[in-house]
């Protein structure tokens, strides 16, 4: 039994390293707000930035492995959004899509990325989709991983009930509670020992207040509506195992975006964490057909 908590310690400190590489930055916006993120950027390169927006129980430090496969080819962003890391929160207590798009719009234009391929991964995507409706001209592509689609097309009771249940589990357990309860549930059952601590290891450090706010946005949203509306080039994938947004759920967000849903293998809800090779890939692949968009 000792050697447990040997092998998650020596499993952060490798993370810790890891991420160390890539340490946060901060940008203070023109709302006099601020927004922490971390970078890797592809000296040379002519391509699209890639700009990664992380889940509900996460941050920017979770797409490590993203900046060390792809970080040499293009420039990679990823930010932790309003209310996460050293970013300031948003003003509104139960906020919509378009708040958090709203400073991604100012983020954007404070580093002078005037186009880029936009990643969302689950509650990300949601920011995703409201961001490439209102800015279209900005966004080369729109990859969606394991996109939340969000409970405003629900009823009243729906939506306050998942809300309030999720509030409830947050002020019960807190942030290192809930890595230690629900972070099981991000990966399959083929995730290494590494992922699951990497998955523990983000989820602990979400603050309470964010984590709040984000929970309404994901009780306000209705990512399919978005989607519904953008014409640009889109792409949404989901892995085999994801419980939490099932492949069955991403299939009417695919359906909604006019594209087909890829199925990743072996993978639940961190795919991208738990399978960085196949997930990379696709991002990859994705980005390189986006080039092509830069001027269109």
């Amino acid at each position: 039994m000792s050697a447990v908590p040997s092998v998650t310690a020596d499993a952060h400190a490798t993370l810790e390293a890891r991420v160390a590489r890539f340490p946060t930055q901060q940008i203070w916006l023109a709302s006099q707000r601020a927004v922490s993120y971390r970078e890797v950027d592809g000296a040379g390169s002519g391509a699209l930035p890639l700009v990664l927006l992380h889940g509900i129980g996460s941050g920017a430090a979770s797409w490590v492995q993203q900046f060390e496969m792809l970080g040499a080819t293009r420039r990679v962003l990823a930010w932790d959004a309003p209310g996460y890391g050293a970013s300031t929160p948003v003003a509104a207590d139960s906020p919509a899509a378009a708040d958090y798009a709203s400073v991604l719009k100012e983020w954007l234009d404070a580093l002078g990325i005037e186009r880029c391929v936009l990643l969302g991964h689950s509650l990300g995507a949601i920011i995703a989709g409201a961001f490439a409706v209102t800015h279209a001209q900005r966004v080369a592509g729109l990859l969606l991983l394991s996109p939340a689609g969000g409970y405003g097309a629900a009823s009243a009771e729906v939506r306050n009930t998942k809300r309030d249940q999720r509030l409830a589990m947050l002020n019960e357990l807190g942030p290192q509670g809930l890595a230690e309860q629900r972070s099981t549930n991000m990966l399959s059952a083929h995730a290494s020992d590494e992922a699951r601590a990497w998955v523990r290891w983000n989820m602990a450090r979400v603050i309470p207040h964010g984590y709040a706010q984000a929970t309404h946005l994901l009780a306000n949203a209705d990512l399919a509506s978005d989607l519904a509306r953008h014409q640009g080039r889109i792409n949404v994938a989901v892995g085999a195992d994801d419980t939490i947004t099932t492949p069955e759920a991403c299939e009417r967000i695919a359906l909604a975006a006019r594209t087909k849903l890829q199925v990743v293998p072996r993978a639940g809800h961190a795919g991208y964490i738990e399978a960085p090779a196949a997930y990379t890939a696709i991002i990859d692949t994705f980005c390189r057909a986006s080039d092509g968009q830069r001027s269109q």
